[in-house]
């Protein structure tokens, strides 16, 4: 669930952030760990939708900023130069709040934090380390890349699961018309019929002759059970619930975690680029883990304090795969720890997007053959009496 969190951080202030967990609990102790002190939260219901629309558009504003940045405006000069150029109120209104509280003195890291809903946390811990360093453009073009492959997997998954879905959707409205409206006319012509019918067929007219006496009640029942799916889906203990599920499934929950270390490699190599100690970056980006590996994060950060190297820290913490292990070796002794977890989020990648393309292949054939033996076995069922007269007449 998302909630909308006003918190006092140390050298920013009071910030107003969005912040997604099961239940406030886990919000607040996510926000404690990286060293605020939580003021107020409250659940963002029913806001979704208007956030949608009124979305800020976070990669193009970068891109614009970083090309002119390059073009040698200073940083307030390029933010007054988007203010100007936008057309809409609600970016230029973020564009103008961002230049007020830089007018204040405040960093513009600082500046980003305080407008949690349009800027990530790893947004806002990219542009500080590049602060201390002086190479903005470059951090912010390392940001949009990183977006930008997170997006492009997203996309991947999304396009292979829009046909299964398509074809579920089609299967589900073949089936509820033939046993909302086909096996009730059959159940009246065989009920005047007066012949012995299949014990199978039986029940399936049966059926149609409820649908025929109560059909709105029925409607009224499924819409209603409908309803109620949707709703415990909504609740966090459902997800979570559904979540435990598939991380328990064999061959599912491996790739789950696969999936999600990737992402977590990519972020924590991009901050190690900008030049964030380690422990600090891995604080950052512990927030995108799951409760399944959140607990390890902490391990690991306890392990690096302690002095053990990166590859057995992140070992402890159940945070590796073997080439991830091997991978983090080779850059703990050339010292390009950053460059190499790129590679390892790269390696994941490929491999979860031949897992997604192998899934699909197989899925889909074994979803129509389910979809077509369903359908095929309520024709025949219907045809059954027609046959067994046809049978008895020769």
């Amino acid at each position: 669930m998302r909630y909308r969190v006003k918190a006092l951080r140390p050298g920013t202030g009071v910030t107003a952030t969005t912040v997604e967990a099961l239940d406030e609990a886990e919000a607040t102790a996510r926000l404690q760990r990286e060293g605020a002190q939580v003021l107020s939260i409250v659940a963002d219901r029913g806001r979704w939708l208007a956030a949608r629309r009124a979305r800020f558009p976070l990669l193009l504003f970068s891109q614009e900023l970083i090309a002119l940045l390059d073009a040698g405006l200073t940083l307030t000069e390029a933010l007054e130069t988007l203010g100007e150029k936008e057309s809409r109120t609600e970016s230029r209104q973020m564009i103008e709040r961002l230049l007020a509280t830089m007018r204040e003195g405040r960093p513009f890291s600082a500046a980003l934090a305080l407008q949690g809903d349009a800027f990530p946390p790893l947004y806002a811990a990219t542009v500080r380390a590049a602060e201390s360093t002086g190479d903005l453009s470059p951090a912010l073009a390392r940001y949009v890349g990183y977006q930008n492959q997170i997006d492009a997997v997203k996309k991947k998954v999304l396009s292979a699961s829009i046909y299964p879905l398509l074809l579920i959707g089609v299967g589900t409205l073949v089936i509820g018309f033939l046993l909302g409206y086909v096996v009730p006319r059959f159940a009246t012509v065989y009920a005047d019929a007066g012949r012995d019918l299949p014990w199978m067929s039986k029940m399936l007219l049966a059926w149609g002759q409820a649908v025929e006496a109560h059909g709105v009640w029925i409607l009224l029942g499924a819409v209603t059970v409908i309803a109620g799916f949707v709703m415990a889906l909504a609740q966090p203990v459902t997800r979570a619930a559904l979540t435990r599920l598939a991380w328990r499934t064999p061959a599912i929950g491996e790739h789950l975690r696969t999936f999600e270390l990737a992402r977590f490699y990519r972020s924590l190599g991009m901050l190690l680029t900008g030049g964030i100690p380690i422990v600090s970056a891995l604080g950052m980006v512990s927030g995108l883990l799951s409760a399944h590996l959140r607990s390890g994060a902490s391990v690991a950060m306890d392990a690096m304090r302690r002095g053990e190297s990166i590859s057995a820290a992140f070992a402890h913490g159940a945070l590796t795969t073997p080439v991830a292990a091997r991978l983090m070796r080779v850059g703990e002794k050339s010292g390009r720890m950053g460059e190499m977890m790129e590679r390892i989020a790269i390696f994941h990648d490929e491999e979860m997007a031949r897992w997604v393309d192998w899934f699909t292949r197989l899925f889909e054939p074994l979803l129509m053959v389910f979809i077509g033996l369903t359908i095929g076995l309520i024709v025949v069922l219907l045809y059954m009496p027609i046959f067994d007269l046809a049978g008895s007449i020769q």
